[in-house]
């Protein structure tokens, strides 16, 4: 089935294995090949200044693995800051930095520009549209390029709760079914408000609406077999 990108907070909420530890899974794929568009752009930065410093809304250090070997050959030109709600510590100091915030708050940087904002299926986490406006707002504050990607709400496949149509479903319902059993990168929920939180902690995007959100952007979509798996926000 399709792939899911999930924050680390919901793979310790489920203790389920991390399909990124695996290179050769569906979900690795998926994220390498959405990578290239990625690389295209650093590399187009690289040309025009000669280093690039990258800012990753919601990010990992574990995540820029995926494009390793390009960022090995380049680790002496690039930066990236890594920024989450949660503390998070980096190995590699050269290359990354990491700093408490959150995407939506106005105030986040304040002054500062980087190269290039990259976002990967963050901004359906960060609550209902007027955060969300809150986070596009950012994105093209904080840097002169982006890339921002979400699940498509109109892929049938619900990719966190891995459920066909849960994302259809009544709130009531789908907050029963995690109630019940557990779905996804989520473990069975024996409290309905957390079951309720987690529901509603993942709010999946429409084209119209990624759109509004990025008007100035180009939008391309990830496919997967005649379906618009995903939806990319680029400059």
């Amino acid at each position: 089935m399709a792939d899911t990108d999930v924050d680390v907070t919901e793979r310790k909420s489920s203790g389920r294995a991390d399909p990124y530890a695996n290179r050769n899974s569906r979900e690795s794929q998926f994220r390498a090949n959405r990578f290239k568009l990625v690389q295209e752009i650093i590399q187009s930065i690289l040309r025009a200044k000669g280093s690039c410093r990258i800012l990753d809304l919601g990010g990992t250090e574990k995540y820029w693995d995926i494009g390793a070997e390009f960022i090995q050959d380049h680790a002496g030109v690039l930066h990236i800051t890594l920024v989450n709600t949660d503390p998070v510590d980096v190995k590699n100091t050269r290359l990354f930095a990491a700093i408490e915030g959150s995407a939506t708050d106005e105030a986040l940087l304040r002054g500062q520009k980087f190269d290039f904002v990259h976002s990967n299926s963050v901004i359906e986490h960060v609550g209902q549209i007027p955060d969300m406006q809150l986070f596009a707002e950012n994105v093209r504050r904080l840097g002169e390029r982006h890339y921002v990607q979400t699940p498509n709400y109109w892929f049938p496949y619900e990719p966190h709760f891995r459920f066909i149509g849960f994302q259809y479903l009544p709130e009531r319902l789908r907050v029963e079914l995690l109630h019940r059993f557990a779905l996804g990168f989520f473990s069975r929920q024996d409290d309905r408000n957390n079951a309720a939180s987690l529901v509603r902690g993942s709010r999946l995007l429409s084209t119209a609406e990624m759109r509004r959100l990025f008007p100035d952007s180009e939008i391309r979509f990830e496919k997967f077999l005649l379906f618009n798996k995903s939806i990319i926000a680029f400059r």
